[in-house]
């Protein structure tokens, strides 16, 4: 069993979903991002998704765009990226990085599933890859053990959940609305609807991402689903800090006010 479903199933043990942190590699700067990554994952984050900054991020909002523009001013690339992942993984917890196809495919796919495997990363979210077009990656994670993610959205055919599904192995990653990142004063009603369609065709877990910014909404969004993905709320908190050590005592506490809130109870 991969280090990603064994957290998922203690979550479920204790009632509750996992809870899935996301943060752009090199935001604030490099060694900052790699603290407080440490810190979610010591303060109730299940899994840590790290992203890898690119140019042009199709399914960012402003909040995050600002984010990854401040990662790539402050020069991380993906050799970066791997010794983030390196040492965030040393905390046990799953640790994955999420990345558009583009700088996979730049690097190399083969080399990065490799890295990854090398540096104790578990798995990979690739929300611009199409399922039907990934033999080349699913061949270099399966060779490497690293889980595949894949990216489900509302208007998702029943005949394209079949498809993408059967591709993962990790967890499925869906997205609550159609659009791009960032918090929102309310979760789509139809976040529920895709999560029941998506159990129609697997029985891996199912984690719901985009828009959830408060641990109320986490709650709501713990009721149907097995993980609950929290992004541009913990980029938010960073950016209104005026350092370091008050980036990371904010991320502590938020990161503690999510974990209660994916409670199921």
């Amino acid at each position: 069993m991969s280090l990603i479903h064994e957290a998922f199933n203690k979550a479920k043990s204790e009632n509750r979903a996992a809870l899935i942190a996301y943060l752009p590699a090199g935001f604030p700067t490099i060694e900052g991002s790699t603290k407080i990554m440490q810190e979610m994952l010591n303060n109730g984050v299940d899994l840590v998704e790290i992203g890898v900054p690119y140019s042009d991020p199709l399914m960012d909002g402003p909040i995050i765009q600002q984010a990854v523009d401040i990662a790539l001013h402050n020069k991380t690339g993906i050799k970066e990226v791997m010794q983030i992942v390196k040492e965030v993984s040393q905390t046990g917890k799953p640790v994955l990085t999420m990345s558009y196809w583009s700088p996979i495919e730049k690097w190399g796919v083969e080399k990065y599933a490799q890295q990854m495997n090398q540096s104790g990363g578990v798995g990979v979210i690739t929300p611009d890859l199409p399922p039907d077009e990934s033999d080349l990656w699913i061949t270099a994670t399966d060779q490497n053990k690293i889980d595949r993610v894949f990216v489900v959205a509302p208007s998702s055919s029943e005949e394209r959940l079949k498809l993408v599904t059967n591709k993962v192995t990790g967890f499925v990653y869906a997205a609550s609305l159609m659009g791009v990142t960032g918090t929102r004063t309310e979760v789509s009603s139809r976040a529920e609807e895709l999560v029941k369609r998506i159990r129609v065709h697997t029985q891996l877990p199912v984690a719901v991402g985009l828009g959830v910014s408060t641990s109320e909404q986490a709650h709501e969004v713990a009721k149907f689903a097995d993980g609950v993905i929290v992004g541009s709320a913990f980029v938010k908190a960073i950016l209104e800090q005026p350092d370091l050590s008050k980036a990371v005592a904010a991320v502590v506490q938020l990161s503690k006010d999510f974990a209660r809130g994916v409670r199921k109870d």
